[in-house]
């Protein structure tokens, strides 16, 4: 089967299916079949990234799956795909988490519909083409591709300071986007003038132009994990979002950023990753504790989750770093952990949003006795978020934090920090919202979640407890290409 698999263009497919829904869309008007067509292309999306997955060779560090084509050769540019252990599970996350966008919308998307649903597919596309993209070129075409719809679903269909908000996203991704391809540019002449990203790899090229390009690259991923200080976009990006934007946001968006670290600085720019990782590592400690306390002290539902994922995304930042299979392993697993948990939680508070009509803490009180269904999920992903033991999130902090001390038991000590920051935001974010007595009509008559909305919530809390449970699958499937990084970064070091 895996070689039926290598010899048809099953990426070409599992990427521009949605796009292939958003152009059906554009010939249909009634609003039921808009909605219905565009589950069924993000659920068939889903389903053909399955045999991705299932059939993925654990023996081996190579891509697989390989699609390549001429496309310009006057510049050495191919159309060229490809998957490892580190690029294929977030394939599967953004094809999981575009069908559960298009459920979160059924009801909470009332105007534009199909507007809205096009610039879902559309994304859709970007974000899969950007962990399949083996040539810089076509991955900084994907890249980008992603900011135009993104942007209109801040802007068009987000709250009432969504123009602010989706301008200050356009603009700090932007700017990292153009320092991405002044970089991008520098290795295409630098390499041989080829974009090919496997032929970048293991080149010998001088300290300077690899600090200057590490340096570009970094901005240019900080801003999207994002890192501190670059992370100002994101709180307003997430509280005038509409759901399924936040759900992107947390759930791939944020990836990018990391996985731009894991795909490019850390492989063919070691030396400047090398120098450059102190400083990471105390931004990312910084980020955790940083991020933590402005959770702490935050009223609006939505606010507290977009700061608690800046210190989470600390914790990933902190894993990649530190330069052993330990650390690195939970990083990517985190990176996959927060991707579920935290677009549970969003999609939690955008389903109670759309009862009550409010974001603020302090109005709720009494959920588990109104909705007790939707509570329990509720409790099922704050639980999972604090890294309690059989979820998810517990498993990768705990390789993460094991990777840190063995790299440098000062940054780990403050990192734990973190991990008691949270739980004190998340247990006091659920007591406050779930127990005691309801503060509002609005909870009171506040009806519990139906069979679509369920639906959405399983399947994110199945990868809750069996990644929780049972991390092996998920563990194996990256453990050559982690092994195959770090000796690219050590045989570099004694070059």
């Amino acid at each position: 089967m895996n070689n039926i698999l290598n010899n048809y263009p099953i990426l070409t497919l599992v990427i521009f299916l949605p796009l292939a829904g958003a152009a059906v869309l554009l010939f249909m008007k009634n609003e039921r079949n808009i909605r219905w067509t565009a589950l069924l292309f993000t659920v068939v999306d889903f389903i053909a990234a399955l045999p991705i997955l299932c059939y993925f060779n654990l023996s081996t560090y190579k891509m697989q799956f390989v699609e390549r084509y001429q496309w310009i050769p006057s510049w050495n540019i191919n159309y060229s795909l490809g998957v490892d252990g580190i690029s294929i599970l977030f394939v599967f996350l953004t094809a999981l988490l575009g069908w559960i966008c298009v459920l979160a919308s059924w009801t909470a998307i009332e105007k534009l519909v199909k507007e809205f649903m096009i610039a879902l597919l559309v994304m859709q596309t970007a974000m899969i083409g950007v962990f399949c993209a083996l040539d810089f070129f076509l991955f900084y075409l994907f890249w980008e591709a992603m900011l135009i719809p993104m942007y209109l679903i801040i802007g068009v269909w987000g709250g009432a300071n969504r123009i602010y908000a989706a301008v200050k996203f356009f603009l700090y991704t932007l700017a990292g986007s153009v320092l991405l391809l002044v970089g991008i540019i520098a290795l295409y002449f630098a390499g041989g003038r080829t974009f090919d990203i496997p032929a970048l790899m293991g080149q010998n090229y001088s300290f300077t132009l690899q600090f200057w390009v590490f340096l570009a690259f970094f901005i240019a991923f900080a801003i999207k994990v994002p890192m501190f200080p670059f992370h100002t976009w994101l709180p307003d990006a997430h509280v005038e979002a509409p759901t399924a934007g936040s759900i992107i946001l947390a759930g791939v968006l944020l990836k990018m950023g990391t996985y731009g670290f894991l795909r490019f600085s850390l492989p063919i720019l070691p030396l400047a990753a090398e120098y450059f990782t102190m400083t990471i590592l105390i931004l990312s400690v910084i980020a955790i504790i940083y991020g933590g306390y402005l959770a702490l002290a935050q009223e609006d539902i939505k606010k507290l989750i977009a700061y608690s994922s800046v210190s989470h995304m600390g914790f990933v930042t902190l894993g990649l770093f530190v330069y052993n299979a330990v650390g690195i392993e939970g990083g990517i697993l985190q990176m996959l952990n927060h991707g579920i948990t935290t677009s549970a939680l969003f999609l939690c508070v955008g389903l109670i949003y759309e009862r009550t009509h409010t974001r603020q803490m302090a109005k709720y009180g009494g959920l588990a006795k109104a909705v007790p269904i939707y509570t329990t999920f509720f409790a099922i992903y704050t639980l999972s978020s604090l890294a309690i033991p059989g979820t998810n999130s517990f498993i990768g902090e705990l390789l993460i934090l094991v990777g840190a001390f063995g790299y440098n038991k000062i940054i780990a000590g403050l990192a734990v920090l973190g991990a008691a920051l949270g739980a004190a935001y998340l247990l006091g974010m659920y007591k406050t919202m779930s127990l005691g007595e309801a503060r509002s009509s609005h909870v009171k008559e506040a009806w519990d979640v139906n069979f679509r909305e369920i639906t959405a919530m399983v399947a994110l809390a199945i990868f809750v407890f069996w990644i929780g449970f049972y991390p092996k699958p998920f563990l194996n499937v990256m453990h050559a290409s982690v092994g195959h990084l770090l000796e690219q970064i050590h045989s570099a070091s004694y070059r």
